[in-house]
């Protein structure tokens, strides 16, 4: 191979071995007269060597990668050359950095693809039914492009949301995985058998989406896998109790036929769900295996800043002997729970006789209020490892059914009940983890006195993301200067944003101060560089 000396910055090289024999028939010399390739004859063999200049915008390095493999596929596909391919399959293209990697590019909010400012006339018409918008999460995340309807019940979830919700999951994550949760990814589809085995193919109604293939075989898709993980863990036939507790998870899409769709994320049609199952040796190792999880969600959405309560739930048709709701209290809320403030007691009132006014625990008085239930939890002891015999080997050396539970956290839900507690009327607030970016930054409009800030605006950026090092991606630049200031600040108030960041008037003094504007805390600051490198190096992200 040839050696070159290190080119500009902004040039990536790319070498191959080709045969001299036939170079002349790639008909090269043209670009190589331009400059493109550079060919050095050394004995049998040409060194080319593809510089692609920084002059060509929006030009990756993948796509340079790709201009030589293409050169190198042509020469092998040269009948002439074909005696040779064996000795080009011996030198495979290799790729050179002669500089240091370019800075990233700068987030820039024009670039964002979010159908955004939909008027209210607009959403009510995409929902169908006007009266159906009576919820604050839904209309906003409708107004400002988080979410787009696309059936009643079902919505495209746009790249802020994507975004919120993945950080969600890692949260999710973390906090299943510190208990020991391992994390699987089971069929949407499930078959009617394992459905019909459990009768509830039959008790589950007209919410069970159901559907036949070619074959006509019977499937659901399912709205929960009790069935068909129970089913995975009887396949396993030498389980021991050693290997035990197994907690098994996944975050994925579930399914419901929802008869009245309606508070958009709230209760759709088709939505995301973490459900774990657990898998245990005795009723005891169970209990606390429930208790890990109950402990593990209350840590959850304490991080998220939301004040759930636990409450006494009924089994419904998932069954089990014990089971608890992760309720967040809010207006528009569909359960009706019942709260005693002497002795904490509470209960979906489902649970409790009609006739009941007094606290079961401590006779004392109950209030009612209403929630949007996030989370849920079931004991389920042996109704389903009994039906597919989802056994282990026990310390005697005898087989037992395995003691199970099952656990779920609504995905979509928690981000829009999120939403529904924290927003003004008009302004999203998210809890600080889940924001889409941190950060925005606004620089001066375009032909205003203050327009020698844009440059300080892009300098800033830089620094941020060079100085915080958890902020990288994190950082969004409105670069739409046509704008007034206040026109964007306006718009990042209502996405937002937990910080942004405004350079104006007084950047232009000396040292520059940037306006600050704390979304979660209503604060307004002025800070220097250093300032601003200081309040956002104590930033959490996930």
């Amino acid at each position: 191979m040839c050696h070159l000396s290190p080119g500009p910055s902004d040039i990536h090289w790319y070498n191959a071995v080709i045969p001299a024999a036939n170079i002349r028939r790639w008909k090269l010399f043209s670009q190589y007269e331009q400059g493109m390739f550079k060919i050095m004859k050394t004995g049998a063999v040409v060194c080319v060597a593809v510089s692609v200049q920084a002059t060509f915008r929006g030009t990756s390095a993948s796509l340079c990668w790709g201009v030589m493999e293409g050169l190198l596929t042509r020469c092998t596909a040269l009948p002439a050359l074909a005696t040779c391919s064996h000795q080009l399959l011996q030198y495979a293209p290799q790729r050179f950095h002669h500089c240091a990697p370019r800075r990233g590019k700068r987030l820039v909010l024009s670039r964002m693809f979010q159908p955004q400012k939909l008027r209210e006339d607009q959403v009510l018409s995409l929902e169908g039914r006007s009266g159906d918008l009576t919820c604050k999460s839904q209309r906003l995340m409708l107004q400002v492009g988080l979410i787009h309807p696309a059936s009643p019940g079902c919505y495209h979830l746009l790249p802020y949301t994507v975004r919120a919700m993945e950080k969600l999951v890692r949260v999710i994550d973390q906090e299943m995985q510190i208990i020991g949760g391992q994390k699987v990814n089971m069929p949407s589809l499930s078959p009617a058998e394992l459905w019909r085995a459990t009768n509830r193919w039959d008790s589950m109604g007209r919410e069970l989406l159901r559907l036949r293939d070619r074959h006509g075989k019977e499937y659901c898709l399912g709205p929960t896998h009790e069935e068909a993980i129970t089913a995975l863990i009887a396949s396993q036939k030498t389980l021991s109790y050693k290997q035990l507790p197994f907690l098994l998870y996944q975050v994925t899409r579930k399914f419901r036929d929802e008869p009245r769709p309606r508070f958009g994320l709230l209760r759709g049609r088709e939505f995301y769900m973490k459900d774990m199952y657990t898998f245990d040796s005795s009723p005891e190792a169970a209990q606390l295996t429930y208790s890990l999880v109950c402990d593990a969600y209350s840590s959850l959405f304490n991080r998220l800043g939301l004040r759930c309560v636990k409450v006494q739930a009924d089994v419904g048709s998932i069954g089990g002997t014990m089971s608890h709701e992760f309720q967040l209290p809010v207006d528009i809320g569909e359960d009706r729970l019942v709260l005693c403030p002497s002795c904490h007691f509470s209960a979906n009132v489902e649970t409790l006789d009609s006739s009941r006014t007094n606290c079961p625990a401590c006779q004392g008085p109950l209030t009612e209020t209403k929630g949007i239930e996030v989370g849920h939890t079931f004991y389920l002891g042996t109704k389903y490892s009994s039906i597919f015999n989802a056994q282990f080997i026990n310390v005697h050396g005898k087989p037992s059914l395995a003691e199970m539970g099952c656990y779920g956290l609504g995905v979509t839900r928690i981000l829009a009940a999120a939403i529904e507690v924290l927003s003004t009327e008009d302004c999203i607030r998210w809890p600080s983890l889940l924001a889409p970016y941190q950060v925005c930054l606004i620089p001066p409009k375009k032909g205003s006195k203050e327009e020698a800030a844009v440059e300080l605006a892009g300098h800033l950026y830089d620094h941020i993301t060079e100085a915080v090092p958890q902020l990288q991606g994190e950082v969004l630049l409105d670069d739409r200067t046509h704008l007034t200031i206040g026109n964007r600040l306006k718009d990042a108030n209502k996405f937002g944003y937990p910080f942004v960041i405004i350079a104006a008037k007084r950047a232009l003094e000396d040292p520059a101060h940037f306006e600050v504007w704390c979304q979660n805390t209503g604060e307004v600051v002025f800070l220097t560089r250093e300032g601003v490198l200081e309040l956002l190096s104590r930033v959490q992200v996930v």
